[in-house]
């Protein structure tokens, strides 16, 4: 009983000086999101990573490149439905395995899987609060929190857990206003791997693939959109303007706005014959549409459900 007393002691002066060392002073908020930031888009990496949203659990294997061209990424699910994504700076390829079909999304804009990435710390003054807490193991690794707190109710929070070594993301959460996580992305298993040359992992087999091509049309200035927006939100700025073509006869306008964590967008298009009206949400996803004169107007993403809301109504026709 003593020697299982004296391991318990050692045990828990053992916690006691793990959490005495997050006392040490910490590097600013700032400097820590700006090392990851980079740390993203230089390093290659790969693990095994757990998507949860909208209360469904996603496990894959991932690997990040970061290739002379832009950066890379591949995703290979561990589970029903197989498939695999991969994404070369802006363009996006998914193959489903199940149906043999393969779908290459080219769009404006490239985003990564693991979190959408501001520009810089200071691009986020004035609606974003940066704070640093303590420091947790994820993955058996290291990591520095990160606490992304908004300044007003327009948008969620966030926590980031940044590797205290390479600086890379392990885990995000996203909180509604009530403290509970609604989305989370999370490394169970992590590791770096020298930068080499290139960087590229081979292509995908497409032998026997149905592939289809979803290109987006040329952005243009918003400026040149048929409606504009009466209730632009604080700290949104315009990411890009374009009108695609789901269908010859529907064109489908879709300006894209961003903050630098969180993106919205914004669909007008032609309605049907009754129109879609009111929210709808899905996690951390809400949208909100209403319909103006002969047309639908939507507006979707990762905000609450009276950010979506409001700018859906101040959408007007030019």
């Amino acid at each position: 009983m003593f020697f299982r007393g004296l391991i318990l002691l050692q045990c828990l002066l053992s916690a006691t000086a793990a959490a005495d060392a997050t006392a040490i002073p910490q590097q600013a908020a700032a400097v820590w999101l700006d090392k990851m930031i980079q740390a993203m888009k230089s390093l290659n990496y790969q693990g095994t990573v757990v998507f949860m949203k909208n209360n469904q659990v996603d496990t894959m294997k991932y690997r990040h490149r970061a290739a002379q061209g832009g950066e890379q990424e591949f995703l290979v699910s561990l589970n029903s439905p197989l498939r695999e994504v991969t994404r070369k700076t802006n363009e996006v390829s998914c193959i489903y395995k199940d149906t043999s079909q393969k779908i290459i999304d080219h769009h404006p804009v490239d985003s990564s899987f693991i979190v959408n990435l501001p520009v810089n710390a200071d691009s986020l003054q004035n609606i974003y609060a940066l704070s640093v807490g303590g420091r947790e193991s994820v993955a058996m690794h290291d990591t520095q929190i990160l606490d992304v707190l908004p300044l007003d109710q327009l948008r969620f929070r966030r926590r980031i857990w940044i590797d205290t070594v390479t600086y890379l993301p392990l885990k995000v959460e996203v909180y509604n206003f009530d403290g509970g996580a609604i989305d989370q992305v999370m490394f169970t298993e992590f590791n770096a791997e020298p930068n080499q040359s290139g960087g590229a992992q081979e292509p995908l087999d497409t032998q026997g693939l149905n592939v289809k091509h979803i290109h987006a049309a040329q952005a243009e200035p918003f400026e040149k959109a048929p409606f504009t927006l009466q209730n632009w939100p604080r700290g949104f700025k315009t990411v890009f303007f374009i009108r695609n073509s789901l269908q010859p006869s529907k064109p489908v306008d879709h300006l894209l706005l961003s903050d630098g964590f969180t993106t919205l967008s914004v669909y007008l298009e032609v309605k049907n014959d009754d129109g879609i009206e009111g929210l709808h949400g899905l996690g951390a996803v809400n949208s909100f549409s209403r319909v103006i004169d002969d047309y639908q107007v939507t507006v979707l993403g990762e905000a609450p459900a009276e950010t979506v809301e409001a700018i859906a109504a101040g959408v007007a026709l030019k």
